[in-house]
């Protein structure tokens, strides 16, 4: 029987790059995302494409009903797996007492306990007989404390620290990739808040199809960490070296100054225009 590389969060810019990168390499898929008709659809055209097989299951992954039934269609199914890319992930930005309670819990569940959950149900069922690859989209926000974003730089750090420690543990019987790029732009509200950091944003943003190509690629080399583009490692590598008190302080002037952008830029929008 086929064994699998597993993508969470298919439907989505990244995950649907990540699955093409997959599909071209000749892997059969298991796909999940919340998003029925669009995983169905974009499943269909893989297969047409690239002659491989795709299998999809949609899941909430933000909640334990809909991935405990997710987790049963696999033990069913009897599937196995060779590989798996964590996408999935979600973020509210803004300051902290601005988020609703049920927003946090929604990061929480989805960026921690359901990647964590995504990750032991898959290796429980892994083929013994091929390498496993693991890859998990992290963020370049998990090496600094982040106002704005302080709930979501957290939940990736966890991610990172995490990871990192698994990847010692499945020594002899995979690797593990953590992803940490910086902004990229995946949907119309990510496009919007990149271009509200001005400069800075358009210089550390990444294209999604290239990002994909990279991180499997650096993932079938057994790399530990893949940030993606010269000015974010020498972000990383500047921010290493930097306080994290200061690194705070200054994160946090960045993302107001941002934020000040974005409000200019809707009042500008919404002006009457003149003919």
């Amino acid at each position: 029987m086929d064994s699998f590389f597993c993508i969470t969060g298919a439907a989505g810019s990244l995950g649907k790059a990540m699955a093409v990168e997959c599909a071209f390499r000749g892997w059969s898929l298991f796909l999940t995302d919340i998003c029925e008709e669009g995983l169905d659809v974009f499943a269909s055209g893989l297969r047409a494409a690239y002659g491989v097989r795709v299998e999809t299951y949609t899941c909430d992954m933000t909640d334990a009903s809909s991935r405990d039934s997710l987790f049963a269609y696999m033990e069913e199914r009897g599937f196995r797996f060779f590989g798996l890319i964590n996408v999935a992930g979600i973020d509210y930005e803004g300051p902290f007492l601005e988020k609703r309670r049920e927003q946090v819990r929604a990061v929480l569940r989805l960026n921690i306990e359901g990647t964590l959950e995504m990750t032991h149900a898959v290796l429980s069922r892994r083929d013994a007989n091929r390498t496993f690859r693991l890859i998990t989209v992290g963020s370049l926000a998990s090496f600094y404390p982040m106002p704005r974003k302080a709930t979501y730089a957290a939940s990736k750090r966890f991610l990172l620290d995490f990871f990192t420690a698994l990847r010692e543990e499945m020594r002899g019987v995979g690797t593990v990739t953590i992803l940490c790029p910086a902004g990229m732009p995946t949907t119309a509200e990510c496009v919007r808040k990149i271009g509200s950091q001005g400069l800075m944003g358009q210089i550390t943003t990444c294209d999604v199809s290239a990002v994909a190509v990279r991180t499997i690629a650096a993932a079938m080399k057994g790399r530990c960490v893949y940030i993606p583009g010269y000015v974010n490692r020498l972000l990383r590598l500047a921010g290493a070296l930097v306080p994290r008190l200061v690194l705070a302080w200054a994160v946090g002037w960045r993302w107001k100054a941002a934020a000040r952008r974005e409000i200019q830029r809707e009042g500008r929008d919404a002006s009457p225009s003149l003919t």
